[in-house]
């Protein structure tokens, strides 16, 4: 337990850059690695650049509900060690592995049924639909992979080792842009496997980072021990860990729904618009990962010094946090306004599609910067346990706000009007999310039961 007093005695900025910088780091190298992934499959049609976007929401479910349980298992994890309860902690980490495996097999089974039916609600076109079942059946069989290397890296980040994850992040996404040009292509003796190839390529990168955790674990003691026999009745810590999770997942799953009805929208006017809407979601996770990157290091700390009482701490570890993705927001605001043409080429070489990118980019970024008050809200209320008011931010984000926005104003706008409904969200969440985090969040914050939202 000595190991960890440092999350609540070293000042705060230097602990919060040592806590989220790595992760900042490997968060931007995912999201390169989602722009260069799209990139490859570009070049193999615009029909298979579309199948990837129409697959977004479906893999955006799997990241969820993987990620969404893990930030469960890491905030109870975080709050017991803060409060000195070691075998409470050991049993947060044991139960949450089994239980976020047996996530990873039902995805696996669901979404590869459900993606025929899926694509059909989108798109009349058979290469579309056949390229996005060809690619799923790959992809989302290494949804066990995904939730176990998850569930590790928040164990990882609940002790503050976050150069651990940060290693196995970048070679996982190294290794996966490495061998997309070669599966997709062909080289040397590899044949050419197309969109097969790509589905390929990111199972294997997320095989690579689970194999580094387990290694790491194996060899370098943390403050947390596995305890699987154990684990027979634990019913009230599986309701901890659910108590958070499960808000954790609805607000990592909204974006799909979102992305969906958006979709449905959007095809009404045109299938570029579709396609548009997928670049844009590629391009932005530069953004918002790099600022998850920052609640990723928030989150533990907010964690630790609730448990321990230290309040103070907690609400100074929010503010510099805010601070810091505002920055990141006003890069990208930057970023898209000045050069939105160069950015969509990426992904198209249409000239049509590139312009009407290029719009979309400099409506929707201007909403960025006021988001940064949402999604540091958001994880700052997980990290005090308190995922209900950290759902209701989320809902109001990406659906209550957003869908209703983006098709009343596409009534009068076009396809424009989707774009403008973004902004209008970021604006009216934002005013609701500072008024929560006073009077629910760190206002309020008190020594109490981790798993009371």
């Amino acid at each position: 337990m000595e190991q960890q007093t440092f999350m609540k005695e070293k000042p705060i900025l230097p602990l919060v850059l040592s806590m989220s910088l790595p992760m900042i780091l490997s968060m931007m190298v995912s999201s390169l690695y989602n722009i260069i992934d799209s990139f490859f499959v570009a070049k193999i049609s615009e029909n298979a650049m579309t199948a990837l976007s129409l697959l977004f929401p479906m893999q955006n479910l799997i990241n969820a509900v993987t990620i969404g349980f893990s930030i469960g298992i890491n905030a109870v994890i975080s709050f017991y060690l803060g409060a000195g309860k070691q075998k409470e902690a050991d049993t947060a980490a044991s139960l949450g592995l089994l239980l976020n495996a047996a996530h990873g097999i039902f995805l696996t089974v669901f979404c590869v049924g459900v993606m025929p039916s899926f694509l059909g609600m989108f798109t009349n076109q058979p290469e579309v639909i056949h390229l996005g079942i060809r690619y799923s059946k790959i992809a989302f069989g290494f949804s066990v992979v995904i939730a176990l290397a998850m569930a590790f890296e928040k164990i990882f980040q609940s002790v503050g080792k976050m150069s651990i994850t940060m290693v196995s992040v970048l070679c996982g996404c190294v290794s996966n842009i490495i061998l997309d040009p070669i599966f997709i292509f062909g080289l040397g003796p590899v044949p050419a496997m197309g969109i097969d190839g790509a589905a390929l390529a990111t199972g294997i990168g997320q095989t690579v980072s689970l194999f580094i955790y387990i290694a790491v674990f194996a060899v370098k003691p943390l403050p947390i021990n596995l305890c699987f026999p154990r684990l027979s009745g634990e019913k009230t810590m599986a309701g901890k860990l659910y108590s958070i999770g499960i808000p954790a997942v609805l607000n990592l799953a909204l974006p799909s729904l979102l992305t969906a009805s958006l979709n449905v929208i959007l095809a009404s006017f045109s299938q570029t618009y579709v396609l548009v809407l997928g670049a844009y979601y590629k391009l932005q996770t530069f953004l918002y990962l790099s600022a998850n990157g920052i609640i990723q290091g928030m989150r533990p700390l907010i964690g630790y010094n609730y448990g321990a009482g230290e309040q103070k701490r907690v609400q100074s570890i929010y503010k510099v946090c805010l601070l810091l993705a505002a920055g990141i927001m006003t890069a990208g605001t930057v970023l898209c306004q000045a050069i939105p043409s160069r950015l969509m080429s990426l992904f198209t070489s249409n000239g049509d599609t590139i312009a009407a990118g290029a719009c979309a980019l400099r409506i929707i970024s201007m909403g960025f910067i006021i988001s940064s008050v949402s999604i540091i809200s958001c994880g700052a209320l997980e990290g005090l346990s308190k995922g209900l008011a950290s759902l209701v931010i989320s809902l109001l984000r990406y659906v209550l706000v957003t869908i209703p926005a983006a098709w009343g104003l596409s009534r009068f706008m076009g396809a424009a009007g989707v774009w403008h409904g973004f902004w209008v969200s970021e604006a009216v969440t934002a005013v609701i999310a500072y008024c929560l985090i006073r009077q629910k969040g760190l206002g309020k914050t008190k020594n109490t039961a981790v798993h009371k939202t």
